[in-house]
């Protein structure tokens, strides 16, 4: 049969759905990217001849005898092309605001060739780590780009399999303005809506199991016009599509706004009709009580990112009191300029750690955090077919192979020992929409010796301009 996979024997299949199932023992049928069925191993049988398989051998099978089954990770926030700019040793210190004016001096000279090389790399590394389904904010477009950039982002996305949710960012204030960026990567509000609506009807596919989607992303109170703000909202709903930005990520931000708009940067994005199930942001760790009371009665979502946040010294979300209010949150690794990678099992151990560390018998426990990075990142991004597993659900999963020397003695919960523990290496499938992306721990779509070179030298060439 054609476009068909079964997972045979898995140990253990961690579903999180919505009754936080963990089933022993199973197989999955997979057909045209959704899984069809489940079954005990001693149905099996019965299970192939229904879908007309007379013989194991005839379709493609994983052998997950020994190995723990995840829904595919879901990254709600990225900027895929900072992975250039990563490690350089003259930011390391710096906060946000010093941070982003000395990096917008490379960035401004970003192209195609380089998106495009920073896209896979990032990708790969998430599809390594168990992530099948990544947003990314790009905001960053030199004069002359146009569509070029989001081209590059999706035939990256194409080439290894991941479903890709791109963001389309924009700036119109630069330091002329009062914002942060050089004039020559803002653009005007005119280009900027024609350039998202453009990239909407090109690339956005809103029905279930789309492997592309498109939100619009105004990059952040302070780089952005208000007028910008409420054009890009207005623009989004009117086309059917979601809303991200940048909000309360450090006290900088905070006393910008108060300064500028005489109000608090959730009450300013509220005015603007920026709060909604169709709205998330990245960051949100500087919002008080009623700003949290806000957010749950407009279900208005947070991708939190832990690592970026403790390197930029930016502050600790309120995750555990989010999550107890009902507020939609996802996780997500952030850029790699801020984060040093894309690794999003990493994250989650790091989310656990640093809320333990915080807030103490009132953290996330390590099933939690999973799903925050399950079916909490599904649900910011519009969502339902992905984050878990289920008849019906989306063929997005990972395996992981529990007989390994550092996973010993943390297998008997695996619905909680990727947080706790974690995994130090990647995983050992990965797939995406019913198709094998990670074999062993190495991506099926590209030689990773050839592209590791052939960024390097990009990246040499982008360094040195």
């Amino acid at each position: 049969m054609k476009n068909t996979l079964l997972i045979h024997n898995v140990s253990h299949v961690v579903t999180c759905d919505a009754s936080d199932r963990v089933l022993n023992d199973v197989s999955l049928f997979v057909s045209d990217g959704v899984i069809r069925e489940i079954c005990e191993e001693a149905r099996l049988p019965g299970l192939l001849k229904r879908w007309g398989i007379d013989d194991l051998a005839e379709v493609p099978c994983i052998d997950g005898t020994g190995c723990a089954l995840y829904p595919g990770l879901v990254n709600t926030h990225h900027h895929f092309y900072q992975i250039f700019s990563r490690n350089l040793p003259e930011v390391q210190n710096l906060e946000l605001f010093p941070w982003l004016k000395a990096l917008y001096q490379l960035w401004k000279n970003l192209n195609a060739e380089v998106v495009y090389h920073a896209s896979l790399c990032g990708m790969g590394e998430l599809l390594k780590c168990g992530c099948t389904t990544t947003a990314d904010h790009h905001y960053v477009y030199p004069h002359g780009c146009g569509m070029d950039l989001m081209d590059s982002q999706f035939a990256a996305a194409d080439l290894l399999g991941i479903r890709f949710h791109a963001t389309r960012g924009s700036m119109d204030l630069s330091e002329k303005d009062g914002g942060l960026p050089p004039d020559s990567v803002v653009q005007t509000i005119d280009g900027i809506m024609r350039d998202c609506e453009d990239a909407v009807r090109k690339y956005h596919d809103g029905a279930a199991y789309s492997m592309h989607r498109v939100a619009l992303a105004p990059c952040s109170p302070f780089s952005v016009s208000k007028t910008l703000l409420s054009e890009s909202a207005r623009l989004a709903r009117r086309l059917g599509v979601r809303l991200h930005t940048h909000l309360a990520e450090t006290r900088d931000e905070e006393r910008y706004m108060l300064e500028k708009a005489g109000v608090r940067p959730l009450e300013y994005m509220a005015q603007l009709g920026w709060v909604g199930e169709d709205v998330w942001y990245a960051h949100g760790i500087w919002f008080n009580d009623g700003e949290l009371a806000l957010l749950a009665e407009t279900g208005t979502g947070v991708a939190h990112c832990p690592v970026s946040n403790m390197k930029l010294s930016s502050g600790v979300a309120r995750v555990p009191e989010m999550v107890a209010r009902g507020i939609p949150v996802g996780l997500a690794v952030d850029g790699s300029a801020s984060n040093d990678g894309s690794n999003l099992l990493e994250e989650m151990r790091a989310c656990y750690l640093l809320h333990r560390l915080n807030s103490g018998s009132k953290a996330l426990s390590g099933y939690d955090v999973l799903k925050l990075a399950t079916r909490g990142g599904a649900r910011l991004l519009g969502r339902n077919d992905i984050g878990w597993i289920g008849e019906g659900s989306a063929a997005d999963f990972f395996l992981v192979d529990l007989n390994r020397p550092e996973l010993v003695g943390a297998q008997f919960d695996p619905a909680g020992m990727l947080a706790t523990v974690g995994l130090k290496g990647p995983v050992d499938y990965t797939v995406v929409n019913g198709k094998t992306v990670v074999e062993k721990g190495r991506l099926t779509g590209v030689d990773e010796k050839q592209l590791s070179q052939r960024a390097n030298a990009v990246c040499r060439r982008y360094l040195a301009r």
